[in-house]
């Protein structure tokens, strides 16, 4: 979109009071770790969406998309405290994805019991087709169970009964959604919206778009191409192409093609196929029309000699995955993750 500007980093100081007001929204990753794998401490799979204006650092209302490990950790580094939350959205239940939740929801019991409660935003229930069931909601409903079963919540509620008796659990409020043709809205605030398509990885996978004011961001996830192998057009996902028409920055989930079976690596084949590679998502966001496609949740890491067991041929650098990129046709801007890497629009 044309009328946005893109800032990293602010670093002028505004004179006018109007300029001070502007409104802007800024996409923060606060974990880039491609699944469950851990290289150079890098955190699990995360992005913040905040939305406000300049002059409260875009911190009115404040999105947490995914919890992989370490995402409290992150947001203390820039200085947000899990009570500021507005809400979490989860794209699906790997625990790459959701193992930071525990330590959100304890926290916030411990510290804001008197509420409001944490909106957990997620899919219904889905069954596979092995029979199980992935469910965000049981995920919440017992998530305070080890500290509770430990004595942990009681000690915690002995030191301090104003704290909510039923633990964690009793601080998070799950807003399901079940399928829908095409987007749904599942979520808003104000001025933001957000809206929800499900799309494939593992059931009950989702992707989400922010609309605000001052841009557009899409989540992506780890969506893939509903067909799980070649042949196909590509390795992304139609749902979020269509989620993503005229968005300006996309967050996705990505695989480098070393990964892929045509090379040495040993990676499995069926895993690889349910990523979206970084070349197709080049193509995917070109197409959307989108000025700003930010690769995460790195498979394999930049400068990682392996991708958990699997042996690359050479570390991967950052130029490598934005020559990935650009091979799709991607002409606009590509920032490569790394933890609590920032990008900012501000509206004129």
């Amino acid at each position: 979109m044309k009328h946005l500007k893109y800032a990293a980093t602010v670093a002028l100081a505004f004179a006018a009071s109007p300029a001070l007001a502007a409104n802007c929204v800024e996409v923060t990753i606060t974990g880039v770790q491609g699944g469950p794998p851990v290289f150079q401490g890098q955190a699990g799979s995360g992005t913040l969406v905040t939305y406000g204006t300049e002059e409260n650092n875009c911190r009115d209302v404040l999105m947490q998309f995914d919890t992989g490990r370490g995402t409290t950790q992150q947001l203390s580094k820039i200085g947000v405290p899990v009570g500021r939350l507005s809400a979490v959205f989860l794209t699906h239940m790997h625990s790459d994805h959701v193992e930071g939740l525990p330590d959100i929801a304890q926290l916030r019991w411990h510290f804001n019991s008197a509420g409001p409660k944490l909106p957990v935003v997620c899919s219904q229930d889905a069954k596979s087709p092995a029979g199980h069931t992935l469910s965000c909601q049981n995920y919440a409903n017992y998530i305070g169970a080890a500290m509770m079963n430990s004595g942990e919540i009681a000690q915690r509620l002995a030191e301090n009964p104003k704290r909510l008796a039923g633990g964690p659990a009793e601080l998070l409020e799950v807003a399901n959604f079940g399928p829908n043709e095409g987007a749904q809205q599942v979520w808003s605030s104000g001025d933001v919206t957000v809206s929800a398509v499900f799309s494939r990885h593992v059931p009950g996978h989702a992707s989400y778009r922010v609309d605000t004011p001052a841009g557009s961001v899409v989540i992506g996830g780890d969506a893939g191409n509903d067909k799980p192998a070649p042949p196909r057009d590509a390795s992304t996902s139609a749902q979020v192409e269509s989620l993503a028409e005229g968005a300006d920055v996309i967050v996705h989930s990505t695989i480098h093609p070393v990964m892929g079976p045509d090379g040495t690596t040993g990676f499995p084949p069926p895993i690889f196929f349910r990523q979206s590679t970084a070349t197709d998502l080049g193509a995917m966001a070109e197409r959307a029309g989108a000025g700003h496609l930010m690769l995460t949740h790195l498979i394999p890491p930049v400068g990682a000699p392996r991708q958990g067991p699997f042996k690359l041929p050479a570390p991967l650098t950052n130029a490598d995955y934005t020559t990935a990129a650009a091979d799709g046709g991607f002409t606009g801007n590509v920032v490569v993750g790394a933890d609590l890497e920032k990008l900012r629009l501000v509206a004129n």
